[in-house]
């Protein structure tokens, strides 16, 4: 199960789930509020409504004790649908998340505390506003190409008011119940991390680890910002290819700091 971050979609996950389903049968969900879920303003997407949908989205789809991973906000979502609302997880693979404190770019906070004002900006503004904050996340390594891509659901009548909503929203106050049960995390995790992130530190990776149960083991990735599913997905793979095909019970207590070798392509179309 692969769960994305703000202000991205499932989407950032398609290249890596592509490779993992020669193998592992895949599963990717669009948030409420982002890519090509709705984005009614009635259907509440603060990070509470999130981490209580996620349980119940794994319960209805039945899937009992699900590998999941999760970049982002979608880590705080994970780890809240496990320790907060019962969710069961054969393991968790926490990439770049937002958990700990601070969090959110400065920009983040800016817009959070004035979403009204920036919900009002003509249309063209607000496009070169919302590409380059993505273009910044990967240290503008991005291609144009993946920049309008992820652009593309925050345009238009709907999307713009929908892009400064879904960060008005987002306080780290949602995510203090969570910090506060980490020791309590119920099955193996692993992170990783971009060693550039230029929104949320490397150093919370180790901080991360210190306070999870059984020191997890920390994969950092050089030369790679926020984006990493994006930005190596060759190295994301491989990464995940390890950790699901470990053996029972091996210890995930070492740090790894490597550009993993590209694993096989998936046979087939």
């Amino acid at each position: 199960m692969l769960c994305h971050g703000t202000p991205w979609s499932a989407e950032v996950w398609g290249e890596v789930a592509l490779w993992l389903s020669s193998n592992h049968r895949v599963f990717l969900w669009d948030m409420p509020g982002y890519g090509r879920s709705p984005k009614d303003v009635a259907v509440p997407i603060d990070l509470p409504s999130q981490m209580g949908r996620f349980a119940a989205l794994l319960s209805h789809w039945g899937l009992d004790r699900p590998h999941v991973v999760a970049h982002d906000i979608g880590g705080a979502v994970a780890l809240g649908a496990h320790l907060i609302h019962g969710a069961e997880y054969a393991d968790l693979f926490l990439w770049d998340v937002v958990t700990l404190d601070p969090w959110g770019s400065p920009f983040f906070r800016l817009v959070a505390e004035h979403s009204g004002v920036f919900a009002e900006l003509p249309g063209a503004l607000h496009t070169a506003l919302v590409k380059e904050y993505i273009a910044g996340a990967a240290g503008h390594r991005l291609t144009t190409a993946w920049v309008d891509a992820l652009t593309q659901p925050w345009l238009g009548a709907t999307g713009q008011p929908a892009f400064y909503r879904q960060i008005a929203v987002l306080r780290s106050e949602h995510t203090r119940p969570v910090v506060e049960q980490l020791a309590s995390v119920r099955c193996p995790v692993r992170i990783g991390w971009g060693a550039d992130d230029p929104w949320l530190p490397v150093n919370q990776a180790f901080e991360l680890q210190a306070v999870l149960p059984g020191t997890p083991q920390v994969i950092t990735l050089d030369g790679v910002g926020h984006l990493a599913p994006i930005e190596a997905p060759a190295a994301v793979s491989q990464a995940l290819t390890d950790w699901l095909t470990r053996p029972p019970r091996s210890a995930d207590d070492a740090t790894d700091r490597r550009s993993p070798t590209p694993p096989p392509a998936p046979s087939g179309g």
